[in-house]
């Protein structure tokens, strides 16, 4: 803030210079240039000092911080014979999910420790403080280090290093690869005009699943069935398969029988139940490989395969339009496959590898978390129709970016639900630097698990937190300012408890893509449906290395009348 304040006094004193300068004699210019050097070299001269005087006392702060810090080794942990031991048949965390595990781990050892999860391997420190979760990603480096995946990245550069060639993504990898391949693809992903590409082929995408809705729900009751959840992962493969694929695979209708999607599907299923034995558990699959790991090897050489199959197909059909002299696209109207294809084809098929990874599960659980939400509170429901109908005037109304830009309560119902029904249990980054987290000095290089699954219902965190209220993230208005109560008095304790899309550089690269989807999918789904759930929604998702659902999910769907 002092430096900013100092380079704006510096660029106020050049300007107003230079219009003495404009309406003066050539000896007098020379003169005030003069002047005008002293100037902003004594100017130039104090913002040096005053820079130095505040690294000096911030680095000062941090020394006495540092020393009045207990021991790494003091840090509350267990030993790892106890801890291997828990998790033997009948141990205290054999049965446990993910999420029941951080829980357990901070019942057992209060809210930060350390543990080392396996012989000869360092500590990793477990934080359920927002403070440590500031201070960890404030110095988690240029190239963010985030725990996990090992499995993953041995797959594409060990187990099929033949496929991937040195290009293994985003997901798995770290450091200066990482940060090389983010870089080459951030420009297509992150930008706005180009998710607007896909407003008409999504708006087709949710049409058929309303008409899927209609077709499966039972004619009295209007639920439908127990196996909804795969009706959503349709939906959900889909509409990523669009930005990913650029093409619809007709998985909700045409296509229904379509073996690949279904060993896709399992594949996907496969890859988080077997991830959660192998990166969260003790495991010795880089000694030995275990039934386990060779499990999970398998459906990530299922994914690879199919994906692979799709993307070649994608670059034939686009070389074969090229070859019929249908006209190249300009660079506004081409697809995000396209552009990754003409950057290098090996980026292109590994981006849509990882979308589909990432964007398939992870879309369907917040999605479902969101529909349970807007069930079990109707008034907010009716709230959110009512923006939503001003917007879609008909059911089949077409979505415009006008329509996109002005879903403010869309977007907060969006948000409150993943506090409700949180994504996963939290974060994970490697400190860059020495910190000091609750009051303990943790080294450089000491993997951070940030642990924020116990504070998104914790009243000290969020005020009257088991309540779903979208209100919380909405700016005030005249409204709440005339009596309701104001966004502001529901807000979080602190901005780093809730990172749904994670932080900094290492933020998820398909945020846009997703929070697209998921907008155009529940408006059109509210604006044709009444939804209710009639059913208790305890553990209604179990975690895995994401929470999934855990209950069936037999939605009541009754039409709107307008």
């Amino acid at each position: 803030m002092l430096r900013t304040k100092i380079c704006q006094v510096t660029t106020n004193s050049f300007n107003i210079q230079n219009v003495i300068l404009l309406n003066s004699s050539p000896r007098l210019q020379q003169r005030q240039q003069w002047r005008c050097r002293s100037t902003i070299a004594a100017i130039s001269t104090a913002t040096t000092n005053n820079a130095k005087n505040v690294d000096e006392a911030v680095a000062n702060n941090m020394q006495a911080e540092w020393e009045q810090a207990k021991p790494f080794e003091e840090m509350p942990t267990v030993s790892t014979f106890q801890f291997l031991k828990n998790f033997l048949p009948g141990g205290k965390y054999a049965k446990l999910d993910s999420a029941q595990l951080m829980l357990a781990f901070k019942e057992d050892m209060g809210p930060i420790s350390r543990i080392k999860v396996f012989p000869g391997k360092p500590y990793t420190v477990f934080t359920h403080n927002p403070q440590d979760f500031e201070m960890t990603l404030r110095n988690e480096g240029i190239w963010p280090v985030r725990p996990g995946s090992e499995a993953l990245f041995y797959h594409r550069s060990v187990h099929r290093a033949d496929i991937f060639q040195g290009v293994e993504g985003l997901i798995g990898t770290n450091g200066e690869k990482w940060g090389t391949f983010r870089s080459t693809v951030n420009p297509v992903l992150m930008q706005p005009k180009n998710v607007r590409l896909y407003f008409q082929k999504m708006s087709q995408v949710n049409k058929e699943f309303m008409d899927r809705i209609r077709q499966i729900r039972d004619p009295q009751t209007l639920e439908v069935p127990n196996t909804f959840d795969e009706e959503i992962n349709r939906w959900t493969l889909e509409s990523v398969s669009v930005v990913a694929l650029d093409k619809q695979l007709g998985l909700i209708s045409k296509n229904r029988d379509n073996p690949t999607a279904k060993r896709m599907f399992q594949a996907l299923t496969d890859f988080f139940t077997y991830s959660l034995e192998i990166e969260f558990k003790p495991s010795i699959w880089k000694y030995y490989k275990t039934k386990t790991f060779e499990k999970l090897m398998q459906s990530l050489d299922e994914i690879t395969d199919i994906t692979k199959g799709y993307v070649e197909e994608a670059i034939v059909r686009l070389e074969e339009e090229r070859r019929n002299g249908v006209a190249e696209k300009s660079d506004n109207e081409k697809s995000v496959l396209e552009k990754l294809i003409k950057i290098d084809k090996k980026i292109a098929m590994v981006m849509a590898m990882d979308m589909l990874m990432a964007g398939v599960d992870t879309t369907s659980t917040t999605f479902t978390g969101l529909l349970l939400c807007l069930a079990k509170n109707p008034e907010k429901q009716e709230k959110l129709r009512e923006e939503v109908r001003r917007l879609l005037p008909h059911k089949d109304s077409e979505f415009n970016e006008a329509v996109f830009k002005n879903m403010p309560y869309l977007r907060a119902c969006i948000k409150e639900s993943l506090r409700v029904y949180p994504l996963t249990i939290g974060n994970g980054r490697e400190v860059a630097n020495a910190v000091v987290l609750s009051g303990y000095r943790v080294p450089k290089g000491t993997q951070i698990s940030m642990i924020s699954t116990s504070l998104l219902k914790d009243d000290n965190h969020y005020p009257r937190a088991n309540e779903y209220l979208p209100e919380r993230w909405l700016r005030p208005s005249k409204e709440t300012e005339s009596g309701s109560e104001c966004p502001h008095a529901l807000k979080a304790s602190s901005p780093f408890v809730y990172l749904p899309f994670g932080f900094g550089s290492r933020s998820c690269i398909g945020r846009r893509i997703v929070e697209m989807e998921l907008e155009l999918g529940i408006a059109r789904l509210i604006r044709n449906f009444n939804v209710e759930f009639n059913y208790p929604t305890e553990n209604a998702f179990k975690s895995l290395i994401i929470n999934v659902p855990n209950i069936p999910l037999k939605f009541k769907f009754s039409d709107v009348s307008d």
